[in-house]
């Protein structure tokens, strides 16, 4: 006669009462079935997981420069002419010092400045002119 087992009781057959709970013992499956599953997570955390990627505005930053760096790196170097590509100028500090500066964007005080030391202003790249009076039709 063949001797039958019976597995009696919940703590049988697997070790330690801890290691074998279920499936969750095993972990998440990562973001798999996000759609479903995890979905408050996903609202709240990833909101732009599923659809199409829109498009983004490009925008063009300008680094900023200041009044007072530039009159240090003219010090530094001896500069007669200065090009910054990609910066905007602004009107922190003084400068000393007559000089030629080239960049995409200037603000007012910056150029008073510069203009007021003996210097010149360029702006580099496209300028977009704002007319403050509208468009005329003759």
């Amino acid at each position: 006669m063949k001797k039958i087992r019976k597995y009696r009781g919940r703590k049988t057959g697997h070790g330690a009462k801890k290691k074998h709970r279920g499936h969750g013992s095993k972990g998440g499956r990562g973001r798999a079935g996000l759609g479903e599953s995890k979905r408050g997570w996903k609202e709240k955390y990833e909101p732009d997981h599923f659809g199409k990627p829109s498009l983004k505005s490009f925008k063009n930053d300008l680094k900023v420069i200041n009044l007072d760096q530039i009159s240090s790196l003219i010090e530094k170097n001896n500069l007669k002419c200065l090009e910054l590509k990609d910066y905007k100028v602004l009107g922190r500090g003084n400068l000393n010092h007559k000089i030629t500066i080239r960049a995409n964007s200037f603000s007012s005080s910056a150029i008073q400045k510069i203009e007021s030391a003996g210097g010149k202003v360029e702006l580099i790249g496209k300028v977009k002119i704002k007319n403050p009076e509208g468009s005329k039709s003759e």
